[in-house]
Formats: C-alpha cells, sequence, structure tokens
C-alpha cells in the first residue's frame, strides 16, 4: 500500500509518500511560504531534490502541487494517484477525545476543532490539510495520529496539576505531552536493540530537538512526560523557556508593561538556548562552534540545556524503579555525540557509561554504552512519518 503522509503547518506542508510493504520513501519534501509566494521542495527516491518556486496561496494547492509532482511523467514516483489507497495526518493535539489513531469523518474533525484552543498555532492548520486531502481525493480514506496520543496511559499523578480542580473539570487544563508519535516509535525500537519484549521493558525516550521532550515508558506504556498543556512545559529548549517559576510571567507583566500574549511569545520564540547564548542561534550546532571559540554565554547555555535532561532522566529513573535503556533522537539526539555525552556524565551515578568510539555516531542507530554499563544508553534516529504510514495502514486494511 503507498500511503502519502501530511504534516501541515500554519504556513508549510510536510510530506512523504511511502510504499508500506518495504517502508521505504518513494519521495519527500516540503511546500513552505504557503500563503506567501510558495517555495516547492521535492526528492524522488534516489533522485536529487528539486526546489522551485510555485505560487500557493493555501494549502490545498499546496496538496495540488505535491500529487501533481508524484505523479509527474518525468520525475514522479507513480503511475496514477489511483496508487494512493490512504492519507496518514500528523495531528498535534488530541486531547483527551482521542488515545489512538482514528480514521477521519464528520465527527472526528469536529472533535479535534474542540481542541484548537490548546494547539492554535498547530490543530487549525492540520485540519486545512485533511480538507484539502479530502477535496481532491474524496474516495482515499484519511487518518488522524496525535501527537498526544501515545501519553493518555499516563496515571492521574502524572498528568494533573496542583491547580483548582475545576479547571480540569471546565477546561480539561493536564499534562498531555507531544511528540508522542517519536516516543512510541523509538521506544519500540529500543526494546528491539536491547534484546527485550516491548511490553516486559523500561525506557527513558529523550527526544531532543528544536523542541525538545523526555519521556518514561513502562512495560510499551508511557508513564509520565516532560511537556505539559502545551508544548512550552519541560525542558530547556531552541526558543521555549520550559519550565519557570510562573511569577516570573507576573514581575515581567509588570516591569515591560507587556501583556500576556507578549510574554507568551517570549517564552515559546525568545527563549531556551537562543536567549542563553546571547541570541547566538536556536541551533546547537551554531551554539557549540561558538562554545569552541571561546563564547562563554555559548558553553552556558549547553551546560543548561544538557543538565535540564539530565535531571528529568534522574526523575524518570524513579518514576519507573530503574530503567533498562534511555534512548537520544530527533536532530540533536541522534547526530550530535558531544551532547550525549555531556548529559551522560551526569548520569554515572545511575551506572551509566558511555562508549567513546560506540557513540561516534550521526544518524546512525547503536548501543553506545560500555559493555558493563548498568543501563543501555542508545542512538536512535526516529521515523515519525513512517510510524504514521504504519498506523494508517492499521486502520485502512
Amino acid at each position: 500500500m503507498k500511503v502519502l503522509v501530511i504534516n501541515c503547518g500554519s504556513s508549510s506542508l510536510k510530506y512523504q509518500l511511502i510504499d508500506s510493504d518495504t517502508e521505504q520513501a518513494l519521495a519527500s519534501g516540503i511546500c513552505e511560504r504557503i500563503g506567501i509566494d510558495g517555495v516547492f521542495n521535492y526528492k524522488p527516491q534516489g533522485g536529487e531534490k528539486m526546489v522551485s518556486d510555485k505560487a500557493m496561496p493555501d494549502h490545498e494547492v499546496a496538496v495540488r502541487i505535491v500529487l501533481e509532482a508524484l505523479a509527474d511523467k518525468e520525475y514522479g514516483v507513480v503511475e496514477s494517484l489511483d496508487e494512493i489507497e490512504a492519507v496518514g495526518h500528523r495531528i498535534v493535539h488530541g486531547g483527551e477525545k482521542f488515545a489512538s489513531s482514528v480514521l477521519i469523518n464528520d465527527d472526528v474533525l469536529a472533535a479535534i476543532e474542540e481542541c484548537n484552543d490548546l494547539a492554535p498555532l498547530h490543530n487549525p492548520a492540520n485540519i486545512i490539510g485533511i480538507r484539502a486531502c479530502q477535496a481532491i481525493m474524496p474516495n482515499v480514506p484519511n487518518v488522524g495520529v496525535f501527537d498526544t496520543a501515545f501519553h493518555q496511559t499516563m496515571p492521574k499523578k502524572a498528568y494533573m496539576y496542583g491547580i483548582p480542580l475545576e479547571y480540569y473539570d471546565k477546561y480539561l487544563i493536564r499534562r498531555y505531552g507531544f511528540h508522542g508519535t517519536s516516543h512510541s516509535y523509538v521506544s519500540k525500537k529500543g526494546a528491539e536493540l536491547i534484546g527485550k519484549p516491548y511490553e516486559e521493558s523500561r525506557l527513558i525516550v529523550c527526544h531532543l530537538g528544536g523542541g525538545a521532550s523526555v519521556s518514561a515508558i513502562s512495560n510499551g506504556r508511557c508513564v509520565d512526560t516532560s511537556m505539559g498543556l502545551t508544548p512550552l512545559e519541560g525542558l530547556v529548549m531552541g526558543t521555549r523557556s520550559g519550565n519557570i517559576d510562573p511569577s516570573i510571567i507576573e514581575v515581567i507583566a509588570h516591569k515591560e508593561n507587556k501583556s500576556i500574549d507578549d510574554i507568551l511569545h517570549i517564552l515559546n520564540k525568545e527563549s531556551g538556548i537562543y536567549a542563553l547564548s546571547g541570541n547566538i542561534s536556536s541551533d546547537i550546532r551554531d551554539i557549540e562552534a561558538a562554545s569552541k571559540a571561546g563564547n562563554e554565554k555559548a558553553s552556558l547555555a549547553i551546560e543548561i540545556f544538557c543538565y535540564s535532561i539530565a535531571k528529568y532522566i534522574g526523575a524518570y529513573f524513579v518514576a519507573l524503579n530503574g530503567a533498562d535503556a534511555i534512548a537520544f533522537t530527533a536532530g540533536i539526539g541522534e547526530n550530535d555525540s558531544n551532547i550525549r555525552a555531556k548529559i551522560c556524565s551526569y548520569l554515572e551515578c545511575l551506572g551509566c557509561k558511555v562508549d567513546d568510539k560506540a557513540n561516534d555516531v550521526h544518524g546512525e542507530e547503536g548501543i553506545i554504552s560500555t559493555a558493563d554499563s548498568k543501563v543501555k544508553l542508545l542512538a536512535i534516529p526516529t521515523n515519525e512519518e513512517l510510524a504514521i504510514a504504519r498506523e494508517t495502514v492499521a486502520l485502512v486494511k
């Protein structure tokens, strides 16, 4: 089965066409600057990446451009669009309504829309992508795969906040967690790597990219995760502050005469390692280069980033009553051996030992701990698109 995987942002659309039999991406790319001027990126399997300017006034036009490229006589990867049998959509927030992936119908769409307040930047864009695919391919089933679904197994002690219960009862304010598709995929792969049945394993997964989160997974079920009601909670990230004293918001509002919206913009877009480095960059590679050149702010940003991750790993080691493995994934986690080593230097008290030679992997899968390490340390490339395709096939078949 050929499955088109769609990940819509407010002005972008990432896509992959995946052959579920071989689990290979036949083509992939991104539509950028939708609603502005439009840039189309396309790479067929085994071919060269192509970039072109194309007018994309809305997401429906972007989807049409993607489909035209996939079936193009010269560089397409299917003879006809009839070969695409299903579309899988990444949806950021499913609230408490969705604990698993679902076939999309009008009732499901309405329920997703009810979660828009919880993810105002993401869910409306996800819905636009779904409706665009429905309009162009009305007979092809669409499946929604939720970032929050994997974390719906958390117990109340992990997801409830210490605020008046009425806010949960009325508005469902609680911890939801994100990056669930990645945490699910990597935890399964991690159990496989260490040779333990998934249902009998204890794993800590560190999804470390521009956005970053840590999860604790016991016997195949998430029991805690670092992100909260929104992706702002938890670790220090690229431009997000992560955990702060909530009173900071009040102090800044009074001192700087700023609104709540102003401050949330700062916490989401102007904080994290970007701010701590003195606004060098939100990309850890740029900050590491500056640190090597002697920039003290850059060095401090790296230390704070790694320390915040190590603290969560320690907390989740307790939550799981020990761990079989700690897995590092996503852009930083699977590529940056120095960051992995720095994080693990805090974990020696847990019996974690990094093998320097084994840790010299960048985007490859492997065990990076020494033979006598009490906890296995893993580097695992994530593949959220493949995970979405698998979920889609399971529902459509």
